[in-house]
C-alpha cells in the first residue's frame, strides 16, 4: 500500500463569465491537495492507496470522505476534527497554468499533532509520500517530519516540496523543511520553479547534489511543457521532452508525474518490503510513462488523474 499524507482541501475555480458584472465571481469546486491527488492517482492506477490527514467534519470534509470511498482510497487513518476545511481559490491563466490563493488559517489539514500519528503504521504500507504546504505549516509540518524520520528505516519515503510561498512566505523555513524531509527521502521530485524559489536561479545542480548528499536514490525535476530530467547518485542523468497536448489547465500535472513514477517503480519491482528502492531503475522508461500521464491530466479540468485504460488509449 501507498500512504500519502497532508493536504486535503477544496479547489474553488473561478469560472470565466464575461457577461456578468465585474464584481460577480462564479466558483466551481473540486477536491484537491497535492498529496491527495497522488493518492487518488495511485488508486486509479490500480494500487492500494491510503491517506493520513486531519479531516474536517464540515460539508467539504464530508464530501472528501465520499471522494475517498468512490476512488478506493483508504481513509481509516484520517482523524476527524471540527476545524474547517482548507480552501483554495484557483484562477486559470492564459497559458493554462494556475494562480492560487489559499485559506489555511487554523484549518483541518494543517492541525495534525504528533500524538495523533498512528504508531505503528500498518505493515502493508511500503511507501510514505509527503509534500506541499502541509509540510511547512505547523503543527502538521513538525508532525510529518517526525513521521518521515521515524519511517525511513522501514519504508521508502517519497517527497515533493511543491512550494507554496503564498501560504508560507519564509523561504528559509521552506529550506529547513526541505532539509528535514530530504534527509529521510529515497525519491525526491521538484519542479524547476520550486528549485528556483528554494535556491535561486541556475541552482539545479546544487539542488540535485543536495538531494544525493541527503541520501536520495532518485531525483526528478519537472519542467512543465518541456518535460523532465531524472538523476541517479552515480552521475547518470537524462532529460525527456514533454508531449504536445491541448491544455485545459495544468492543475495536478506534477502530482500525476509523482503518482505515475511511484506506479512505475512498483510495477517494475523496485518497491518491495524494504526501506530502499531496489534494482537498476530505467530513468527513460519511468519518465516517459510519467510525462505521458501528466499530459493526460493537462487535457482535463482540474486534478482529474488518468487510469491505466486512459493511458492505453493515448
Amino acid at each position: 500500500m501507498f500512504l500519502c499524507c497532508g493536504d486535503a482541501l477544496y479547489d474553488l475555480f473561478i469560472v470565466d463569465d464575461s457577461s456578468s458584472s465585474p464584481s460577480h465571481v462564479t466558483l466551481s469546486g473540486d477536491i484537491g491537495g497535492s498529496p491527495l491527488n497522488v493518492a487518488g492517482g495511485l488508486a486509479r492506477l490500480g494500487h492500494q492507496s491510503g491517506y493520513l490527514t486531519k479531516l474536517s467534519t464540515d460539508l467539504y470534509g464530508q464530501r472528501m470522505r465520499d471522494f475517498f470511498k468512490r476512488n478506493n482510497i483508504d481513509a481509516s487513518l484520517c482523524i476527524d476534527t471540527d476545524l474547517n476545511s482548507t480552501l483554495a481559490i484557483v484562477e486559470k491563466q492564459t497559458d493554462g497554468s494556475a494562480r492560487y490563493v489559499f485559506y489555511t488559517d487554523n484549518t483541518a489539514d494543517v492541525s495534525l499533532q504528533q500524538n495523533e500519528l498512528p504508531d505503528p503504521l500498518p505493515e502493508g504500507i511500503r511507501v510514505v509520500h509527503v509534500g506541499s504546504y502541509s509540510t511547512a505549516v505547523d503543527p502538521t509540518s513538525t508532525t510529518l517530519i517526525k513521521l518521515t524520520q521515524r519511517e525511513t528505516a522501514k519504508r521508502v519515503i517519497s517527497y515533493d516540496p511543491n512550494l507554496r510561498p503564498s501560504i508560507e512566505p519564509d523561504i528559509d523555513h521552506w529550506r529547513e523543511v526541505f532539509n528535514a524531509h530530504a534527509a529521510s527521502a529515497n525519491l525526491i521530485k521538484a519542479s524547476d520553479e520550486d528549485i528556483e524559489t528554494l535556491l535561486g536561479k541556475n541552482s539545479e545542480d546544487h539542488f540535485v547534489a543536495d538531494c544525493f548528499n541527503h541520501g536520495a536514490q532518485l531525483v526528478f525535476i519537472t519542467r512543465g511543457p518541456d518535460g523532465a530530467s531524472g538523476f541517479k547518485p552515480d552521475g547518470t542523468h537524462i532529460k525527456v521532452p514533454g508531449v504536445k497536448v491541448d491544455v485545459q489547465d495544468t492543475v495536478g500535472a506534477g502530482d500525476t508525474f509523482q503518482a505515475a513514477t511511484l506506479h512505475w517503480l512498483q510495477t517494475e519491482g523496485h518497491v518491495t518490503d524494504n526501506k530502499n528502492i531496489e534494482g537498476e531503475v530505467d530513468l527513460q522508461g519511468s519518465m516517459e510513462f510519467a510525462i505521458r500521464a501528466a499530459g493526460v491530466t493537462c487535457t482535463r479540468k482540474g486534478a482529474d488523474l488518468p487510469t491505466l485504460d486512459d493511458l492505453k488509449a493515448v
